[in-house]
């Protein structure tokens, strides 16, 4: 099993919601730890460029002024198969289609308004940690978890 770091990006309806911490405690529980955490409004030059794969799809307009819309929560998880792991919690990408107990599952009701983003490989994880966070914001620390998770 690989140790990963991935990206994550709680949107403004999780913030409207309050439903912040229920989320952020899912990936907890799970064993993974939360190794960079910033509560801020994204620029929609830096929005557009994390979703510049879709910038030829019609809902990005939509999209990106929805998560320029409001304040966000923007996080490194650590840990064990961490992209698949964070992906599985989340649920499939369209609400619908997403699993109840899953995050989507839960809180998704519309697409173009998903409640939160994961990235979606290790390459991915990359290029949006580094949008978002300086290296030195991602904190590496030890927990308890290794003696209850082996």
């Amino acid at each position: 099993m690989a140790n990963e770091k991935t990206y994550a990006m709680l949107k403004p309806g999780v913030l409207e919601r309050k439903i912040v911490g229920e989320i952020i405690s899912r990936f907890e529980k799970k064993g993974l730890r939360i190794a960079a955490l910033k509560l801020r409004k994204i620029p929609r030059e830096l929005c557009e460029q994390h979703y510049a794969e879709h910038k030829d799809k019609p809902f990005f307009s939509e999209l990106v002024n929805y998560v320029t819309g409001g304040p966000v929560v923007t996080m490194v998880i650590s840990g064990e198969e961490a992209i698949s792991t964070v992906r599985k919690i989340c649920g499939a990408t369209k609400p619908a289609e997403a699993a109840p107990g899953t995050i989507r599952g839960d809180y998704g009701a519309v697409v173009t308004k998903n409640v939160i983003h994961a990235s979606d490989s290790p390459e991915s994880a990359a290029r949006e940690i580094k949008l978002f966070f300086e290296t030195e914001e991602v904190i590496d620390y030890p927990t308890g978890d290794e003696t209850y998770l082996v």
